[in-house]
């Protein structure tokens, strides 16, 4: 899959996951590459345009031993309970050193959680899990794409 592809993909699945939760899930969506121990922001729409890559290794919280562990692969994912404000709630491996970042800048994934309609809501982001799992994303270094929030 291309960078513009799973760009695609992923807008697709925050509409059909705010549709169906009721409200939007996560406001912060973020393709990072960690390739060479360096993080790179290829993709990004939320609040945070500048401030994301700044306040990143910090975000991370508790999801930090998962995503720098090197033991997912692409289609995977984990949540991070707890994480309030700007602390990332979860992740998806797009591929090799690959990850999309999501986020509730407002809320944490437990608060999320008690909605009734999360359970449905999560449908959209493991069909996203298994396209990934099936295609990919592949980069080339000299492209980067910023999206400021809508």
């Amino acid at each position: 899959m291309t960078l513009e592809e799973i760009g695609g993909q992923i807008k697709a699945c925050a509409e059909q996951m705010n549709a169906r939760y009721g409200g939007v899930v996560f406001d912060e969506w973020a393709v990072v590459s960690l390739a060479e121990n360096k993080a790179r922001v290829l993709a990004y729409t939320g609040p945070r345009n500048d401030d994301f890559l700044k306040n990143f290794a910090r975000d991370l919280g508790p999801l930090r031993t998962g995503l720098l562990g090197g033991k997912y692969s692409a289609g995977d994912f984990e949540f991070a309970r707890h994480g309030v404000g700007t602390a990332i709630e979860a992740f998806l491996v797009l591929g090799n050193g690959l990850y999309l970042i999501c986020n509730n800048t407002r809320d944490s994934m437990d608060g999320i959680a008690k909605n009734p309609r999360w359970l449905g809501a999560q449908v959209p982001f493991a069909e996203l899990a298994d396209k990934v799992r099936a295609n990919p994303l592949v980069v080339s270094w000299d492209t980067k794409i910023f999206t400021k929030p809508s």
